[in-house]
């Protein structure tokens, strides 16, 4: 009966004054708002990269240049004694047993041209097996063949986007030529393919981009080869043909190229769970740092609500002097304060949470002038961290004006104006 009594009182209380608990409670629902919102899309970033590596295809092994490694646990050598990864690197994995698939990647930024239009894009240099390994679908004619590669065609295929963007849609894109422009290089190529839409994947968007053989990257491009004139490519794709070879065959790769690089460990050779676990890893640690900035505003509307309650005790001095005169005890007076701050706090929350998973929603897809769409996750998690801390929030900077105000003397609260 008691606490239904200080709740009654302390609504009534709050609202006398109207403007000033709303504004004191401002603080609280940006706070709350903020970190529901920022974490859902920290939980977006990471649901979007869990998409992308999956959607790169199934038992799969990355192969990708690294900082140099003694073998032998000595000192590491220096860049200009790497051996890159090649396309004889590639050539030798087909001969492990459990790959059913090796296709080799070179990535390059460039400017395409078709017909009257011109798009930014990413250049693809790769092979026929490109297709198998990334387990790609066309909306319109055939990826190019290994005879492409062999003869260093002058065939490209476009990306879903960048077919929409040059010629309106993929099946006006097929025999058209097109000019790639990397850097001072251009090429003049024929559009033998376009693949079906794909969105994102490894965190790059795929519909924007072209895809042309890896061989005539190489002789059209001459910062492709390295000073001993090796064909070099940025990543090996190996795919194994069972998910129970996936492990043995990593091994088998890793043992291949640590002999073929002359005990050099130039080289990493990972599993989609291993891009998985570093991708979560960064993401997880993004989201935590976007909570910890926007619990930042939650602690200021705290300092906040401290200071509004402090002013309403110096305000109602003589009110706390009658309510002791007449036999209040130092616990009543406290109680009614700490329920005053925590009635804000959680109206504030309560709001603030509404407010947070609206805006979640609101962002949800999208752009913001990207090629990406942002995406948000709103977690139960999240929502009851908010709200929890904002709960603590109030009664932790309640209680010291509460307990400033149960220590008065109720002879000199009395005597005040």
């Amino acid at each position: 009966m008691i606490v239904l009594t200080t709740i009654r009182n302390a609504v009534l209380q709050l609202g006398t004054n109207k403007l000033r608990t709303a504004l004191t409670m401002l603080g609280i629902v940006i706070g709350v708002g903020a970190v529901i919102a920022l974490m859902a899309a920290g939980q977006g970033a990471r649901k979007d990269v869990t998409e992308s590596v999956q959607g790169l295809g199934s038992n799969l092994l990355f192969v990708r240049p690294e900082a140099p490694q003694s073998g032998s646990g000595g000192a590491a050598t220096s860049f200009s004694d790497v051996t890159s990864l090649n396309v004889e690197d590639a050539e030798a994995m087909r001969e492990i047993v459990g790959v059913e698939a090796v296709s080799v990647r070179s990535t390059l930024p460039g400017q395409v041209i078709g017909g009257d239009q011109n798009v930014s894009t990413l250049i693809i240099g790769t092979d026929d097996e490109h297709q198998t390994v990334r387990s790609k679908e066309m909306a319109a004619g055939s990826f190019f063949t290994a005879d492409d590669v062999d003869r260093k065609g002058l065939v490209a295929v476009l990306g879903w986007q960048v077919a929409l963007s040059l010629f309106g849609s993929a099946d006006a894109a097929l025999g058209q030529n097109v000019r790639v422009n990397v850097g001072p290089a251009n090429i003049n190529l024929t559009v033998v393919g376009v693949l079906a839409e794909l969105g994102s994947s490894d965190g790059n968007n795929e519909d924007d981009q072209v895809y042309v053989p890896v061989t005539t990257m190489q002789a059209r491009i001459p910062f492709l080869r390295d000073p001993r004139g090796g064909q070099n490519v940025q990543e090996i794709t190996v795919k194994v043909a069972s998910s129970k070879q996936l492990e043995a065959t990593q091994q088998a790769i890793f043992s291949l190229m640590f002999g073929r690089h002359e005990g050099v460990e130039d080289f990493s050779v990972k599993t989609q769970n291993d891009l998985l676990s570093t991708a979560n890893q960064v993401t997880q640690t993004l989201t935590i740092l976007l909570g910890a900035i926007a619990g930042i505003s939650l602690v200021v509307g705290g300092i906040g609500i401290m200071n509004i309650m402090l002013v309403s005790v110096a305000e109602r001095t003589r009110e706390i002097g009658i309510l002791k005169a007449i036999g209040a005890k130092r616990r009543d007076i406290m109680l009614q304060f700490v329920v005053e701050s925590l009635m804000v706090t959680i109206a504030g929350g309560l709001i603030g949470v509404a407010a947070g998973v609206l805006a979640a929603r609101i962002v949800d897809g999208q752009t913001f002038g990207s090629s990406d769409p942002v995406q948000t996750v709103v977690t139960p998690v999240s929502v009851v961290i908010a709200f929890g801390v904002s709960g603590l929030i109030g009664l932790f900077f309640g209680v010291y004006p509460a307990f400033t105000a149960s220590r008065l003397d109720p002879v000199i609260a009395l005597r005040s104006e």
